[in-house]
């Protein structure tokens, strides 16, 4: 079962401002009983200010008023109180120091391995950018002698399904690996 926010400051205040009993507090707010009785007793929480849950969508007063009446009924947190995931936001990631060098080997085992997938979506991939890229195609990069290609997936700078999803919105466009395009041709 879900639990509030802030269980113990929510008690506090389900203790102050309702009748409901020890027992359905302490469900409802995933604590013991004996803890909630010694807030009811001052021996617990004393300095700390309760939080209400009607006013911050956990609960209804309908809810709490239909708990009062009958005390073998227990809190439901109301379905607004529950977060919503919020979706992956697009744009620049963070790549952690230890990672950063391992661009360059994973451009060069792209641009070796899948040369249909254009800069930008290598650039994307990668997190990366397009004069990097041009550097290692070109091997002037800085660190070329160093570079060795090395799959992307495997040193984590990508998912698998971003990958193929990448190889899938290039072929759907047209852009075939150099090979097969010298073979088209003939």
């Amino acid at each position: 079962m879900a639990l509030p926010l802030m269980p113990k400051a929510t008690a506090v205040w389900l203790v102050e401002f309702t009748t409901l009993t020890f027992e359905q507090i302490a469900a409802f707010c995933g604590l013991h009983a004996l803890e909630i009785q010694a807030i009811a007793d001052g021996e617990v929480a004393t300095m700390m200010q309760g939080l209400d849950p009607i006013a911050n969508g956990q609960l209804t007063k309908d809810e709490i008023e239909r708990c009062e009446t009958d005390p073998k009924l227990r809190l439901k947190l109301s379905a607004a109180a529950h977060p919503v995931p919020h979706t992956k936001q697009k744009g620049p990631r963070y790549t952690p120091i230890s990672k950063r060098q391992d661009k360059p080997d994973a451009i060069a085992w792209i641009l070796r391995n899948h040369p249909e997938l254009s800069d930008a979506q290598i650039s994307r991939l990668i997190g990366t950018t397009k004069p990097t890229i041009a550097a290692v195609r070109d091997r002037t990069h800085w660190n070329s002698p160093n570079i060795k290609p090395r799959s992307p997936i495997i040193i984590e700078l990508c998912s698998q399904a971003d990958f193929e999803a990448a190889i899938a919105q290039s072929r759907r466009a047209g852009r075939l690996p150099a090979e097969a395009q010298e073979v088209e041709e003939v």
